[in-house]
């Protein structure tokens, strides 16, 4: 996986233009685009606050500055309180910069999200977001927020049947060519069960980050027979996977059927989804059956995991 990756920024450094000369289309080198961008966004910044946003030396971003003042980008003014702080902000002619940096690389992201599918741009996105969070955890500055916490809630909330159904649509199209079929029944399904939430023996449970549902899982307790429970419509968001939500969520299934005294948990997947598969397997699951199905509107290998789960003495 590190290679790929690698590879993967190497060729995004190179397209993005960082070894070119005139960076974003003017005659800048890339730390005094960042520079006046981050002076755009943050009026008022100091250069020891650039600095450490830029994760630049002092004396670099000193000497950066200076050269912007000098040609008229950037102005300093000391501050009211203290004569040896001098907040930033851009000039007329610092503003007409940015102007044309922002739309340089919105053109250039626009040119690039109209050669992917629309229902990849939230993968893209989420993704460099996660990318871009743990390389810069990885600097170790003191006082830096962690992530946002993601939290298990039990029961329906406004949305999240048809936010279940987003996730799924979105993830199973990219990995397994899945279309409106697939949609279609995922939100019928989720609209027949919706009716029979309120009985003990099935239940809904939600993965939340910041008040957003990027994960669930469900148990149906009704419709495989007496005895069994069907976990169904178990996913986690992409912008949210590795970060504990998909074990939280199996957990707390797994628990609700052991205290509910079913005699095993039954789940259906298909190949090729190794990632889940690792988590069924940590949580108990064994492989049990595979066939060979076109309900999904593309031919998968369909696979059966069974939980047994053990009575109290």
């Amino acid at each position: 996986m590190i290679e790929p990756i690698r590879d993967a920024s190497r060729r995004l450094v190179r397209e993005l233009g960082f070894m070119r000369e005139g960076l974003a289309g003017v005659d800048l080198p890339p730390s005094a685009v960042h520079a006046l961008l981050e002076i755009e966004a943050r009026d008022g910044i100091t250069a020891a606050e650039l600095s450490d946003l830029l994760d630049l030396e002092k004396s670099s971003v000193s000497r950066m500055l200076r050269r912007l003042v000098d040609a008229g980008a950037v102005a300093e003014a000391p501050a009211a309180t203290d004569g040896r702080t001098k907040p930033l902000s851009l000039t007329a002619q610092g503003q007409t910069t940015v102007n044309a940096i922002h739309d340089f690389a919105r053109r250039q992201v626009a040119g690039a999200l109209e050669r992917l599918a629309p229902a990849s741009h939230g993968t893209v996105l989420e993704g460099l977001r996660l990318y871009a969070d743990a390389l810069s955890a990885g600097r170790g500055a003191a006082g830096r927020a962690p992530p946002p916490a993601i939290t298990v809630e039990a029961g329906y909330r406004p949305g999240a049947l048809a936010r279940c159904a987003e996730m799924h649509a979105l993830y199973y199209a990219r990995e397994a060519g899945f279309g409106a079929a697939f949609e279609a029944i995922v939100a019928s399904g989720l609209a027949e069960f919706s009716g029979r939430l309120g009985r003990s023996c099935n239940g809904l449970w939600l993965a939340l980050r910041e008040g957003r549902v990027v994960g669930t899982v469900a148990i149906d307790g009704e419709d495989m027979g007496p005895g069994i429970a069907h976990l169904r419509w178990f996913i986690v968001d992409d912008g949210a996977r590795g970060g504990g939500a998909g074990r939280k969520l199996l957990s707390t299934s797994v628990a609700f059927c052991e205290a509910q005294g079913f005699d095993a948990i039954h789940l259906w997947t298909f190949q090729g989804l190794h990632a889940a598969r690792h988590l069924y397997e940590a949580q108990g699951f064994s492989l049990a059956e595979e066939r060979q199905g076109r309900q999904w509107g593309t031919e998968v290998l369909e696979q059966r995991f069974v939980r047994p789960i053990a009575k109290q003495a």
